[in-house]
């Protein structure tokens, strides 16, 4: 469970969960990696939501991210997603 939770880049110390974090490259790169993507069904969900919380479609910033994190990070910040990949999904 420490494994996967490490490959994820989350931590049972911390307090308080965030969409802030995806803003961080080096946790969305965590998030959106082979090891966590596909093994860690409930933290996925659950940013899955956050991320969707924020007009953000996760599949779709774990796609951008593979080929440029921080040009990805500067358009989440500045203005999110579509809202239709948000739809789509729903």
């Amino acid at each position: 469970m420490n494994v996967l939770m490490h490959a994820c880049g989350v931590d049972r110390n911390s307090v308080g969960i965030s969409s802030d974090a995806l803003l961080e490259a080096q946790f969305a790169a965590k998030l959106c990696s082979p090891a966590c993507y596909k093994n860690c069904d409930n933290i996925v969900d659950l940013y899955f939501h956050l991320a969707a919380g924020e007009g953000v479609f996760l599949p779709e910033l774990c796609k951008k991210q593979k080929n440029g994190p921080h040009r990805t990070m500067i358009e989440l910040s500045s203005n999110g997603a579509a809202d239709e990949d948000v739809a789509a999904y729903s």
